[in-house]
């Protein structure tokens, strides 16, 4: 045989494989579903409707309420004594890794895993998102560039996980919290722009480009150092006014907004003046800082279950870590409550990572321990955090028109805040995750 008819054979088998039946290029279109509860959340006004009903069809919410029209095909989901409220959004995650009780071996997985590897770890800790109820997550730094692949292969379809807004590098100072531990600098190359490194505003404008390029939604930068960095101070700025202001015009140029790492009050301060959108951690605030964020329209995304967890677990820290996480784990709750009574716009992350990944429900109770109503704190992980992530067109409320992007938790949240941390049903665009099947 010769090799054109080897190839033309090859050719034909090729499109014999690739012919589908009609049928099957066309399959019938998902029947409507039907979620009921005993309750329903409004994530605006943060009451909570008897008889909660919503119907879903195409992957958007059709109709909310009692007096919602029943499709006559739909599948109905009766989850009985349950509130339903829009899936929960989680403002401050890194999916890409987690720490683990010993920080020594932690340091040593980081060097040696490869990143693939370190991406199959990540699918799990999406999953495991998801399914607490976190359909939305936004993704502040990570290294060679895991997250982005997470966030494509979710919005493919090919791993569970809750859609992602991720920031690739997070972009500081040579040596600050955004610099790689303090390895030998013959061993691991200098870090630059492209990684998120930067001095001058030359270069931190460089730096944004480079994470846009490869794929930013949104931008993460350290205007101070961080508390489980070896080698900077936790509350110290660590770069000058026009870097921060080089990198939140440049990423607002490119439609990105603007996250900003920021134990320190004074580095607070200029990273605001520099025209931040939030502000992540907020430790060591005072109450001008909260009052400016107030008047600015700043949200604070506080991080109280990182800090918290911190704390009880400081003996897993080298002293120098250790020394700094005491500090900020005494201060964090107390500015957390200033911010209350200040009236900060708040949206709840929890530095997932920090602490184990699929936990991020217990921020609600930490949130409300500290000066938010249970209703408060709801509306912080689903309304709030919409409109600080930029999508409070499609996500954060259950109304017409919206993603159905649905959690389900057992009895009445504003009631025991701790039923969050049990999600009964979790669908995201209109797809189940957890729960019951659909019965007719």
């Amino acid at each position: 045989m010769t090799r054109r008819a080897r190839l033309g054979g090859w050719l034909l088998s090729v499109a014999g494989v690739g012919w589908v039946h009609p049928a099957l290029a066309n399959p019938p279109a998902e029947r409507p579903i039907v979620v009921r509860a005993a309750r329903l959340f409004d994530s605006i006004s943060g009451n909570m409707a008897e008889h909660g009903v919503l119907v879903v069809e195409g992957g958007k919410i059709k109709a909310v309420g009692g007096d919602a029209q029943i499709p006559p095909d739909a599948e109905v989901i009766d989850l009985g004594d349950a509130t339903l409220l829009p899936g929960f959004i989680d403002a401050h995650v890194h999916l890409s890794a987690e720490s683990g009780p010993n920080w020594y071996l932690d340091f040593y997985q980081d060097i040696m895993r490869f990143p693939a590897e370190q991406a199959l770890y990540g699918a799990h800790y999406a999953k495991v998102t998801l399914e607490a109820g976190f359909t939305t997550v936004r993704d502040v730094g990570s290294t060679d560039y895991v997250a982005l692949g997470l966030r494509n292969a979710i919005r493919a379809g090919m791993i569970p996980g809750p859609r992602m807004l991720v920031s690739n590098y997070a972009i500081g100072s040579t040596g600050g919290h955004a610099d790689q531990d303090p390895y030998p600098p013959q061993r691991i190359a200098v870090a630059g722009p492209i990684l998120g490194v930067c001095n001058g505003p030359d270069e931190c404008r460089a730096a944004v480009r480079y994470q846009v390029k490869y794929g930013a939604d949104v931008i993460k930068f350290m205007p101070s150092g961080g508390v489980l960095s070896l080698s900077d101070p936790v509350d110290n700025p660590q770069m000058t006014q026009e870097e921060m202001n080089a990198i939140v015009s440049e990423a607002h140029n490119w439609g990105r907004k603007v996250a900003a790492h920021c134990h320190g009050d004074r580095a607070a301060k200029m990273a605001i003046a520099a025209g931040i959108d939030s502000i992540e951690h907020g430790t060591f605030l005072k109450d001008d800082t909260l009052l400016e964020m107030k008047k600015r329209h700043v949200y604070l995304v506080a991080t109280l279950f990182a800090g918290a967890w911190v704390g009880e677990h400081l003996d897993k820290f080298p002293p120098a870590i250790a020394v700094k996480a005491r500090a900020a784990a005494a201060q964090a709750q107390q500015m957390f409550q200033h911010a209350v009574r200040i009236g900060v716009p708040l949206a709840l992350g929890t530095d997932a990572a920090v602490e184990p990944h699929g936990l991020n429900a217990r921020e609600f109770s930490l949130m409300v321990k500290n000066g938010l109503s249970p209703a408060q704190a709801l509306m912080a992980a689903t309304a709030n955090g919409a409109d600080l992530l930029g999508v409070a067109d499609q996500l954060g409320t259950l109304a017409p028109g919206k993603s159905a992007d649905i959690v389900a938790v057992p009895g009445n949240p504003l009631v025991d805040m701790t039923v969050t941390e049990h999600a009964v049903f979790v669908m995201k665009e209109g797809k189940i995750y957890v729960g019951a099947t659909a019965v007719h």
